[in-house]
């Protein structure tokens, strides 16, 4: 399997509960392709079979799992014009397996697997952070889990902007806004 050119793949990262799965339905109402979170997707398929890849009892394998996952993600949405905006995705999983297991993750899927060189930050946000049964970690681990994203993807090479506290309205305009005055 080639990598993808990153030319349209947009990833939305951030503090989990921050807002980004909101700003990813407000970009697909808008009409443009969107990539569900791979995590919450692992989690909908092992918590059914009582399965361990879950990040509260195994997030090794739950890392693994992503990262299977968001390979395939990147392949499928290969053939689409526009922007493809990716809730999470491959290095955000690849920072979670480093973390969780030392082994090097992050060099080799986020060197060989890029995406758009712009990528978008949610910051935390105590006032919308909510605890459900997909997001068991509190405030803290999800600041320490943002504080690692935001070191590691400048040292691949990445342009962060961490959005700013507005409307999901708002952030989607200040979003597509930043895309269109840079390049492809």
């Amino acid at each position: 399997m080639s990598p993808t050119p990153p030319g349209n793949f947009v990833v939305i990262s951030g503090c989990s509960g921050g807002g980004k799965s909101t700003l990813l339905a407000e970009l697909a109402r808008r009409g443009f392709a969107v990539v569900e979170e791979p995590g919450r997707r692992v989690i909908a398929e092992e918590q059914p079979s009582s399965g361990t890849a879950l990040p509260w009892i195994d997030l090794a394998a739950f890392a693994r799992r992503a990262i299977d996952l968001s390979l395939r993600d990147r392949d499928e949405a290969s053939g689409q014009d526009g922007w493809v905006f990716f809730d999470r995705g491959l290095i955000d999983a690849a920072i979670a397996l480093e973390h969780a297991s030392g082994e090097p993750a992050i060099k080799a899927y986020g060197s060989a697997h890029r995406y758009h060189r712009h990528v978008f930050l949610t910051p935390p946000w105590p006032r919308i952070y909510v605890h459900d049964a997909e997001r068991r970690h509190d405030l803290d681990a999800a600041i320490a889990e943002y504080d690692r994203l935001l070191a590691v993807y400048p040292s691949l090479g990445y342009d962060v902007t961490i959005l700013p506290k507005v409307s999901v309205v708002d952030w989607a305009d200040f979003l597509l806004s930043a895309l269109n005055q840079g390049e492809r």
